[in-house]
């Protein structure tokens, strides 16, 4: 098996259990696993970064760089923005002045 074989099984199976993972998760612990995820992709930002700023990387290395950046970026402040909607479900509406 060559490594780009090995790649494809590795994200096929890293997607089939995430899905099944997910849809078998309550849902009042979605707002701790969104929080997570966002925390894992912060992760992705740094790598990302990393991999852009290197001194002798390729035009193509810096150019996905910079797309993976732009991306894990927007996944990350949308995943807050729908974490911080989700958290505001949860409160309790103050009752209204008559």
């Amino acid at each position: 098996m060559t490594s780009y074989e090995i790649a494809i099984w590795v994200f096929m199976l890293a997607a089939f259990l995430g899905f099944e993972l997910i849809r078998r998760v309550s849902p009042l612990l979605h707002t701790p696993l969104m929080s997570l995820t966002n925390a894992i992709s912060a992760i992705a930002v740094v790598g990302a970064i990393l991999i852009t700023g290197e001194k002798e990387a390729s035009t193509l290395s810096r150019t996905l760089g910079f797309i993976a950046v732009v991306a894990s970026v927007t996944n990350v402040v949308s995943g807050y923005l729908i974490t911080d909607r989700m958290l505001r479900m949860f409160k309790k509406r103050s009752p209204e002045k008559k």
